[in-house]
């Protein structure tokens, strides 16, 4: 009996290990790219996530929120104050009258991004049964991180262009949405950028690939907005440590100069 039991539970390991092995081979990891804000010295190209928050504002709000930014936090973007106040009064969010009373009144800069949706169960709703997440720490929640979502955004491949064997491995039909990068490579939301799909304020060119690396530039800073005045702060303290340690071995030959 203990034979049978230990003869199973090797088969069943060796058949978990198999597909964990297919389920590894079937992952493909997006390209690394260079990020401005990666590494000790990071800063965020203001320019880029400008055009990141157009294509945010343009496209990605439809569906997705971000709720944790306020309209007020565009300006350490670059915007101006009146251009912060002309992009929250597009937008209509509930508030309580005088009286008490539900009305809907245009935002102002205080007030946080409003939702594409009243709730969850509504998001859910309106896509197929799973509410789009939330991208204000997209960025950071993402194995990844900004490769994964620009690679997510670039790795759409349509129908006509797979393999007869990426076909039947992944059992895609016409009305599947393919991408290289999605873990299962079928995603339920269809290619959210198409050339010129957004027109630039600045006048660059709107390709896919222009509008995947200024969003994700955008969504990058919305995940971690301090990032800049932390990475200032820890280089003003490694020089000062220096500076420090320094100090104290130059007093300590000082102190036991006639000791030796």
């Amino acid at each position: 009996m203990r034979k049978f039991l230990a003869s199973g539970a090797i088969a069943l390991a060796a058949l978990t290990a198999g597909a964990v092995a297919i389920a590894a081979e079937s992952v493909v990891h997006p390209p690394h790219k260079h990020w401005h804000f990666q590494g000790p010295f990071g800063t965020y190209d203001r320019a880029a996530a400008q055009r990141g928050f157009q294509v945010y504002k343009d496209v990605c709000a439809a569906c997705h929120s971000l709720s944790l930014l306020s309209y007020r936090n565009l300006t350490e973007l670059g915007l101006t104050e009146d251009q912060v106040k002309g992009i929250a009064a597009e937008f209509q969010v509930p508030d309580l009258s005088d009286d008490g009373s539900p009305i809907e009144r245009p935002a102002r800069p205080s007030d946080r991004f409003k939702k594409p949706f009243p709730n969850a169960l509504a998001a859910a709703a309106a896509n197929g049964g799973k509410a789009p997440p939330d991208l204000s720490l997209i960025v950071k929640a993402r194995e990844g991180g900004p490769d994964y979502i620009h690679g997510l955004l670039t790795g759409y491949v349509p129908f006509e262009k797979l393999t007869p064997e990426q076909v039947k491995e992944f059992a895609v039909t016409k009305d599947d949405n393919f991408n290289l990068y999605f873990p299962g490579h079928k995603i339920a939301m269809p290619p959210p950028l198409s050339d010129d799909k957004v027109t630039y304020v600045d006048g660059t060119k709107a390709t896919v690939e222009q509008m995947s690396t200024d969003v994700t530039e955008f969504l990058a800073w919305a995940s971690e907005p301090h990032l800049e005045a932390r990475n200032r702060t820890g280089i003003r303290v490694v020089l000062f440590l220096l500076a420090l340690a320094g100090l104290m071995y130059a007093v300590k030959r000082q102190v036991w100069a006639d000791k030796h």
